[in-house]
């Protein structure tokens, strides 16, 4: 996601880039990868997901509905491979120090420093762990749906700082 842009004032090339990224790209993967899974009679798909796409926030509105679309397509490939022992999950983070906000503030690195400023941010292996957590249990296990955030957020526009200073 480059920017934050409200509508009318997205670049439409910002919204085809995430659309055909975090929509075609993931659905397009999933369409590949079924019909291996359906052969073997078994697999996992983990959708990684985001808490915008459960509770949008300004200045994210492409993001958050492209990470909603997603939910809403592991959601009914869950129900429909429910007869198949195919697991279907999804994996949503909150808050997690990447690339993505640096890209999304188009590299100005006090605007980053100010987003994480007093807070302790997942890391990548914080996520990481839970996906591996999630694809070894059983087989007739499903984390179907799983929300991770750090410790001083509440939501995706709930967050502490601690005062600095």
């Amino acid at each position: 996601m480059l920017g934050v842009d409200q509508a009318p004032d997205i670049p439409p090339q910002v919204i085809e880039d995430v659309w055909k990224t975090n929509v075609m790209g993931v659905i397009s993967m999933t369409q590949a990868i079924l019909p291996i899974f359906k052969r073997r009679g078994k697999g996992d798909v983990i959708m990684l997901g985001s808490i915008a796409g459960r509770e949008p926030y300004v200045g994210g509105s492409i993001y958050c509905a492209s990470k909603a679309a997603i939910r809403a397509f592991t959601d009914a490939l869950r129900k429909e491979l429910i007869g198949t022992r195919i697991r279907v999950m999804s994996v949503d983070p909150g808050q997690v120090l990447t690339e993505f906000s640096s890209i999304r503030f188009h590299g100005d690195q006090s605007k980053v420093d100010a987003l994480y400023q007093g807070c302790d941010p997942l890391t990548p292996d914080d996520v990481a762990e839970v996906i591996v957590f999630a694809a070894s249990r059983r087989e007739n296990v499903v984390l179907a749906d799983t929300l991770l955030f750090p410790s001083h957020q509440a939501s995706a526009t709930h967050v502490y700082r601690k005062p600095v200073g």
